[in-house]
């Protein structure tokens, strides 16, 4: 048995038949490749190791959660907290958000572990503009994102949540953001790896440091910026 990066046991057929689909997509072409990864997506959401990441499915996305299979969580009873070192908490219902200035722009998503999908349409509210409405305080130097995963959490400076490509995504390719890609809402950071958009987004606290969440407490960087 081979082990994941938090301790899940992942079978040895499991991992060979995952390397062995690869190869047949190295072959096979890009059609095929796009093919796999919609055929591997319900594999690839319950891969908590990542190994799915070295298939070479070409520029489309993978999905997999730390946790395993996530419940979904429709827009009508969907909140969004902002807390922490703050002066104005806030709760959010996906309707709110959606009331509030959107940003829009198209870019390249990045993951640390090699692959991309390039020129991704991404709409949604700047992290900056909730955290300007909730005022943090003098004592703040960071901020957490947590996930209604249950699990996962990532951090950023409060500098890097202020960019104006730091956003909670309310729609990908024009349309809202399916379970699969994390919604109903979740992180995108243009300049950052993948790993620090958080999915399925619950909550936004800022902190007092800028200590290491899931994947940095693994080995990712704690800065996480693309081009560093």
């Amino acid at each position: 048995m081979a082990a994941s990066d938090d301790g899940a046991p992942v079978g040895r057929r499991v991992v060979l038949g995952l390397l062995g689909l690869g190869a047949i997509g190295v072959i096979a072409g890009s059609r095929i490749q796009t093919e796999l990864s919609r055929l591997l997506a319900p594999v690839q959401l319950r891969d908590p190791t990542g190994l799915s990441a070295l298939i070479p499915l070409g520029d489309t996305w993978r999905y997999y959660s730390v946790s395993g299979t996530v419940a979904r969580r429709g827009t009508r009873f969907y909140t969004l907290k902002v807390s922490g070192l703050v002066e104005n908490t806030a709760t959010y219902s996906y309707a709110d958000l959606q009331a509030l200035p959107q940003t829009s722009f198209t870019d390249t998503f990045h993951c640390v572990t090699g692959w991309q999908v390039p020129d991704v349409p991404w709409s949604g509210v700047r992290v900056a503009d909730l955290l300007e409405r909730a005022a943090p305080t003098d004592a703040a130097v960071g901020v957490r994102y947590h996930s209604f995963d249950g699990v996962y959490s990532v951090n950023m400076t409060l500098e890097q949540a202020r960019a104006d490509d730091a956003i909670v995504v309310l729609t990908m390719y024009g349309k809202p953001v399916t379970h699969d890609h994390g919604g109903p809402v979740r992180i995108y950071a243009g300049s950052m790896y993948g790993y620090k958009g958080t999915k399925w987004l619950s909550e936004i606290e800022v902190t007092p440091d800028n200590r290491p969440g899931y994947w940095e407490d693994r080995g990712y960087p704690l800065n996480g910026i693309i081009d560093e």
